[in-house]
Order: C-alpha cells, then structure tokens, then sequence
C-alpha cells in the first residue's frame, strides 16, 4: 500500500469531520437562535408613524415574549401546536404590545393598551375615558417635527396619566376635532383588549372594529421593552447609518 494513500485518507476523513462539525455548529446555532426569537426575545421594528412619539418609524425594538406567555403566535410560522394561551400574565394597562391583527392574523401591530376585559372604552372631544372616568392628561412642550421642507412642524403633545399611574406621551395632530376624538362607548369582551395609538389621530386601533377591533388575548405576542437601533430614512442602507443613525434612541426603554 502506498503510505501516501493512507495519508490521504486521514485527510480526507480531518476533512469530512470538519464539515461536520462546522453543520452541526450551524445547525445548534440556528436551534438556538430560534428558541430565543420563539419564547425569549424577538426583534421588530417600526414602519409607522401611529406610535409616535413614544415609537419613530425606523425604531428597532425587543420585544419580550415571556411576558404574557405564549400562544401559536409565539412559534414560527404561528404552528398550531399550543391550544389558548398557557403561562398567561395578564397585560396591564399602559403596556406598548405587539400583536397579530385580528382581521388578518399574517399582520403583527404594535400598540399601547388602555382597555382590559371588562371595562368600557369612549373617547370624547379626543379625551380618553375609561368605565366612565376621563384620563388625566396634562399639555406639555409641542412635538416637533421636521415638515419634510426645511422646516419645523409644531404638534400638540400631552401626558397621559391612566388610572394605575401608568404615563406616556400621546400627540394630537388634529387637535380634539379628528375623525376618531369622538366615538360610541365600546365594551371590552372578556379575554380580549383594546389598544390605541399614542399618534391618536392617525392611528388604525381598537377604534376602528372593521380594521382592528378588540385584540384576543391568544393573539398577544409580547411586550415592547427596549430600542436596540434607530435609524432616521436609511433603512438597511448600511453605508447612510453613520449620519442617520439616532444614537440617542438606541437601548432605550420603552415606556
């Protein structure tokens, strides 16, 4: 036998055992990566303004999934392989969710919950009111904006305050007098929600029933929690990040 043939084999096989090491390593890699998108924490960014200003457009954000448990929505490709919800911890009131649209499960929406199962909901002359009582809001600076020209657009921001303190800032572009500053009283199905945008008048919400409607609570994926990256227009256009790039913005929690 010819020593270099032997030698051969031995490489061939060094070869083979490299290959496979470095598939599994893939593969384990992959298994893991997935768990944690799957029952840990999942990225998601923002392509509207209806969250604004708590949420930009071009905002990326994790989002717990362990926070209210998980359903079929919390596997990949919404896999029908948990029956309800198990695990559940009831949201509460304030929280920034994401979840799947109930009048198209394929779409994933992001909102602020104001409703939980039981009460009722109506927003009169753009105050919210919830069971009967109108939340507190307080006007502060304006939110400013760049108008697309050149110039500074000014819009009129408040404090909300809900009932269990929770806080956050909501704007109103229309002032009190938009198309949904007024609404009949809606009344929160058990195991349901209802959700607003903090961007009031130009937010698809719980509002509008034949879009959005009451959100179930099987279709809650998880709970915002913090901007990772921001990036004002560039998309993934990688080499425009440098002057783009909101670095204020990045590991920000969201409240």
């Amino acid at each position: 036998m010819d020593p270099s043939d032997s030698s051969n084999t031995k490489m061939d096989a060094a070869k083979t055992g490299s290959i496979k090491e470095s598939i599994l390593t893939i593969v384990y890699a992959g298994l893991i990566a997935l768990g944690i998108r799957s029952f840990a924490y999942e990225p998601f960014s923002i392509p509207s303004g209806s969250m604004i200003p708590t949420l930009l457009v071009g905002d990326y954000l994790f989002v717990s999934k362990f926070s209210y448990g998980y359903s079929r929505f919390s596997l990949p490709l919404s896999l029908p392989l948990i029956e309800g919800r198990v695990l559940f911890n009831e949201p509460e009131r304030g929280d920034v969710v994401v979840f799947r649209l109930p009048t198209d499960t394929d779409k994933d929406y992001i909102k602020r919950i104001v409703g939980l199962p039981g009460d009722t909901i109506q927003v009169i002359n753009g105050i919210l009111q919830v069971n009967g009582t109108a939340v507190r809001r307080e006007r502060i600076e304006d939110y400013q904006t760049d108008n697309g020209f050149g110039s500074t657009r000014r819009i009129t921001r408040y404090l909300e305050t809900l009932s269990n303190g929770s806080q956050h800032l909501i704007i109103e572009e229309q002032g009190d007098e938009g198309t949904s500053d007024n609404t009949n009283v809606y009344k929160v199905p058990e195991g349901h929600y209802f959700a607003m945008g903090d961007n009031r008048d130009n937010s698809s919400d719980s509002r509008f029933l034949n879009r959005v409607g009451f959100i179930p609570r099987e279709n809650l994926i998880g709970r915002a929690e913090v901007k990772f990256f921001s990036v004002n227009g560039a998309g993934w256009k990688f080499w425009e990040w440098p002057s783009k790039a909101r670095f204020s913005r990045f590991f920000d929690s969201i409240e």
